[in-house]
């Protein structure tokens, strides 16, 4: 079992930044991947970015360029840090861990509000 506890989440203007941070709590040293996924009003939740317990990292097309995510192994919390926010970045964001297979944990999300 793997607890996921976000922070950071809020309103913020169009062009500003904010820094979401999930900590994991648990059988942490089985996790394989931590990432983000945003679901916004009517819209499917959608991954925006993902690291595996290797370094790798994979963005949503619309994220490259403006959002970073990092892994603390010592303190098993993935962060993202997100720039240059537009109104459509508008949503709740869940921190993910897989552990492979059905194994897989969510967070009970963050919002995030872009406007102005």
């Amino acid at each position: 079992q793997v607890q996921l506890v976000e922070s950071g989440g809020g309103l913020v203007q169009p062009g500003g930044s904010l820094r979401l941070s999930c900590a994991a709590s648990g059988s942490t040293f089985n996790i394989w991947t931590m990432g983000w996924y945003r679901q916004a009003p009517g819209i499917q939740r959608e991954l925006v970015a993902a690291i595996t317990s290797g370094g790798s990292r994979d963005y949503a097309d619309s994220m490259k360029g403006r959002f970073t995510i990092s892994r603390d192994k010592a303190r098993n919390t993935v962060y993202l840090q997100m720039n240059s926010l537009k109104p459509e970045d508008t949503g709740v964001y869940y921190c993910h861990a897989s552990l492979g297979g059905a194994r897989q944990y969510w967070g009970q999300g963050t919002q995030v509000t872009v406007s102005s």
